[in-house]
């Protein structure tokens, strides 16, 4: 048995290699078109225009609804190996609520362009970047409370230096965004999909875009930490018969039977 074959496992593994594919092929249409530079554009540049914004945003949805399975799959996890704990319970569920929000924008994100509908660009974005990675810390506070028993201290210290690394992207991308855009460098800089490096805001540019990849990167590391566990978890799906008919008839006795629509076992 492969190792993706084993439980759950498949599930971040597909969440990181979508959402990557989502950003490569529309970078490489962007650029093969000429829309953006080549050079550390802004992710959501690389989906502005059509046609990229098509395959960017259809990708991007898909994506959403692979990381609200995910986060939700961690959450039952979590929540099946602590039922007495209430420290972890609420920290879960807040793991939970934050991973959604963060699913949400990130569909906004794909949806709505920063050239047509900048605020609420910018809030799909916060509530990605911003929310999501209060929800790595959360899971990184989890997998600290739940070492030694359920969690080995290897997985923690990887979590931890890759929330680091999130912090440190996200605290650099918000610091020069703000002065990017807050600043004298042109009415037009929301539009601005080419820079040269004569552009006034041009190393400010560079470093946020440097920052908002490099955070990204931190996400496709801190998901794919989910694959051993992951590997732990069985999936099974049933169906009880309530009659013998799927028509709104008198009901009639049936046999108490389940059927196994699909079992995976580890």
């Amino acid at each position: 048995m492969w190792w993706f074959q084993q439980g759950l496992s498949f599930l971040p593994s597909a969440l990181v290699i979508w959402t990557a594919a989502a950003f490569i092929f529309s970078y490489i249409t962007a650029i093969t078109l000429h829309h953006v530079d080549p050079v550390l554009p802004y992710i959501s540049d690389t989906g502005t225009v059509a046609p990229e914004k098509c395959l960017f945003g259809a990708m991007l949805n898909i994506a959403a609804v692979l990381c609200i399975a995910t986060i939700y799959v961690r959450y039952k996890q979590v929540h099946a190996l602590n039922p007495e704990e209430n420290r972890i319970i609420r920290l879960n569920k807040a793991g939970l609520v934050l991973g959604l929000l963060s699913c949400l924008g990130l569909s906004l994100v794909a949806n709505f362009q920063k050239t047509t509908f900048f605020a609420v660009h910018v809030c799909g974005a916060v509530l990605t970047f911003g929310v999501g990675s209060l929800y790595m810390f959360v899971q990184t506070i989890l997998s600290y409370q739940m070492q030694p028993k359920i969690h080995g201290k290897q997985v923690f210290w990887i979590r931890l230096s890759l929330v680091i690394w999130c912090g440190v992207s996200a605290f650099s991308m918000l610091t020069c965004s703000s002065l990017l855009y807050n600043g004298s460098f042109g009415a037009d800089i929301v539009q601005k999909l080419h820079w040269n490096p004569e552009d006034k805001g041009y190393v400010l540019h560079m470093i946020t875009t440097a920052a908002e990849w490099s955070m990204s990167l931190s996400f496709f590391g801190f998901f794919l930490t989910y694959i051993r566990d992951f590997q732990k978890i069985s999936l099974r799906v049933e169906a009880t018969l309530h009659g013998l008919t799927l028509y709104d008839t008198v009901p009639r006795p049936v046999n108490n039977e389940r059927t196994w629509l699909l079992s995976r076992d580890v």
